[in-house]
């Protein structure tokens, strides 16, 4: 591409020192930010018409019609300004860090005086220790069934422990040492805090070591319940420690990076190696960039340990990369201490990079596999409904009520066969008429009226329900103009009363339902839209009605008004919680006197909280 006027005159007073540039499109809005030590040698590479130049590199350059530079005094400050830019403007062809999965991790908080575990997805800066992250909601679970059984940590979630009459149901199943009966001192509990933190840190060698000390102390003493419930501890953590597989035996904590990929699709995936051992994994992908390998890897590791709260002594990584003291400089900023970015190609730590790339080329297979199949399946219904174009934005609603009250309705979204969550909706129904196909008719108005879709239309509709539901919608689609604008189908549940062994898919106009032949797996394609959609309504339905329950628990208390009960939801998120709280704790959520509070807390004692 020959650059435009504009750009040319621009490239001649572009200063040689380090920075940070900015390329626009057509509309000024920023397609691209990069960061360069020398920012005319950077950008005279761009715009030099070489024809060494990559497809993707090229697409760039011909959609950028201005740019901009910000001048930084060292490379340091133009890698950082360049994560913050990025972060604010989500340019379409740099590498962002999309993790909209929050992982879940354990949290410590150690400030209390009676420590419990809990999970929470969401790290703060709050002097609790985080342990994680952990790969899924299941994995977190049977980590704190572990701990909870074999370290019998306290449940309880108010902050302040008041003494009980009686323990509760987990002292009794003896997950837990009851505190709140005075079972155990806090130096005691404490000791097993520190316990605790060594198994979730995986220092399991040095907790067995700790753990068999005490046992043979407890032993001279002539405590010999206590040894054999130390013994049992201790069995149970070597259990798990064989389980655990040991990549080396220095014992340093180190992640382990690995690549796999192409423009189109790159997997990042990372083991986590705490003291010796393999303790987790995760995986990140990105989409359509314009970067090698070696620039993913750069920038993935900025973005990433900038919000990590555990960042290792060591990062191994596959390839070298150019910036790679700047980054540990950086990392050293996010950490307070020294941390080394290495890669080797020989020994043991070579072997792991191997491995973390093994993993990555494999995930990399399975979403390719499934990325073709989704496109199969899409092509598909092009061909079986006679569509005119590919479904690539599917929109699909669903209703739910309880004998007819508090309906609600709620649509979902897929975009190219993927579930786009930011796009889903859920509307609370307001028709009186008591029907689901008065509720289909009225969400359907609200998400088409002209104001609302100028910016967006499906391919195609999907409406959970027969042939009714089908005709609703077509009438409400013809009253606003747009009954030709995509395709509508209804899908209904198998009737196995009458001998159906599948779902029944309808279009208007059509007495019997379309015909999927042996294209059964676009039949099920359907039905996992559908069923997302149920999933969702469903649940915002649930949620609804569990928020009526706890408003209507908390109305004619003296003292909570619309307001106040407001806060103390949005605090407690129930009514169980709300009743546990201490006094000082409802004091401080309401900005209220210690009275009221205790008038407040006197009032839910006495209810029955279902």
């Amino acid at each position: 591409m020959k650059a435009s006027n504009n750009i040319t005159e621009k490239l001649k007073n572009i200063s040689d020192s380090s920075g940070v540039y900015l390329m626009k499109d057509k509309k000024g809005i920023i397609i691209y930010i990069g960061k360069a030590l020398n920012l005319k040698k950077r950008l005279y590479s761009y715009f030099n018409n070489s024809t060494k130049q990559e497809i993707k590199t090229k697409l760039l350059i011909n959609k950028t019609s201005d740019f901009e530079v910000i001048i930084t005094k060292t490379e340091q400050e133009a890698l950082i300004l360049e994560s913050n830019l990025i972060k604010r403007h989500q340019p379409k062809y740099n590498v962002i860090l999309k993790d909209d999965k929050r992982y879940p991790c354990l949290k410590l908080n150690i400030k209390d005086k009676w420590p419990r575990l809990a999970i929470a997805r969401k790290i703060e800066k709050d002097g609790a220790i985080y342990f994680g992250p952990f790969a899924s909601g299941s994995a977190v679970k049977r980590t704190l069934k572990f701990i909870d059984k074999n370290f019998k940590l306290r449940k309880c979630r108010s902050k302040k422990i008041e003494i009980r009459k009686r323990a509760c149901l987990n002292f009794q199943m003896n997950i837990c040492f009851a505190p709140c009966q005075n079972r155990i001192s806090v130096v005691e509990y404490h000791n097993i805090i520190k316990e605790t933190i060594l198994f979730l840190k995986g220092k399991t060698p040095e907790l067995i070591k700790k753990i068999t000390s005490d046992m043979q102390k407890a032993a001279q003493l002539k405590k010999y319940e206590k040894a054999v419930k130390l013994r049992d501890k201790k069995f149970a953590i070597e259990k798990t420690l064989e389980k655990q597989l040991i990549s080396n035996t220095d014992l340093i904590d180190r992640d382990v990076i690995g690549i796999a990929g192409n423009h189109q699709l790159y997997i990042i995936n990372i083991l986590y190696i705490r003291a010796g051992r393999l303790v987790g994994t995760k995986h990140f992908e990105f989409n359509n960039t314009i970067y090698q390998k070696q620039e993913i890897l750069s920038s993935f590791i900025r973005q990433y340990y900038e919000k990590e709260p555990f960042i290792p002594k060591q990062i191994l990584i596959p390839a070298n990369i150019k910036d790679k003291k700047s980054n540990e400089q950086l990392l050293f900023k996010f950490k307070q201490k020294k941390v080394k970015i290495l890669c080797y190609k020989k020994g043991d730590k070579a072997g792991l990079i191997k491995t973390a790339v093994t993993n990555a080329e494999n995930i990399l297979q399975q979403k390719l596999a499934s990325n073709k199949n989704i496109t199969n399946n899409l092509i598909k219904l092009k061909e079986i409904l006679k569509i005119n174009n590919i479904p690539n934005r599917i929109e699909c609603f669903d209703n739910s009520n309880t004998s007819g009250t508090n309906p609600v309705s709620a649509m979902v979204v897929f975009i190219n066969g993927k579930q786009e969550k930011k796009a889903y909706r859920k509307y609370k129904i307001k028709t009186k008429e008591n029907n689901d196909c008065a509720y289909m008719a009225e969400v359907l108005k609200r998400r088409f009226l002209p104001q609302k879709n100028k910016k967006t239309l499906p391919d195609l509709l999907i409406l959970d329900g027969g042939k009714g539901q089908l005709n609703t919608a077509i009438s409400v689609l013809e009253q606003l103009g747009i009954k030709n604008k995509f395709q509508v189908i209804g899908i209904a549940k198998k009737d196995e009363a009458k001998g159906e062994i599948e779902d029944k898919i309808y279009k208007h106009l059509k007495a019997n339902p379309v015909n999927f032949g042996a294209n059964k797996q676009t039949l099920s394609f359907l039905q996992q839209i559908r069923d997302e959609a149920h999933r969702f309504t469903v649940s915002f339905h649930r949620n609804l009605r569990k928020r009526k329950t706890i408003t209507s628990q908390l109305d004619n208390i003296y003292g909570i008004g619309k307001k106040r009960k407001a806060l103390l939801l949005k605090h407690y998120k129930s009514v169980k919680k709300i009743k546990n709280a201490d006094t000082q704790d409802i004091q401080k959520v309401l900005k209220i006197n210690q009275e009221a509070a205790s008038r407040i807390k006197t009032a839910l004692s006495d209810r029955v909280i279902k």
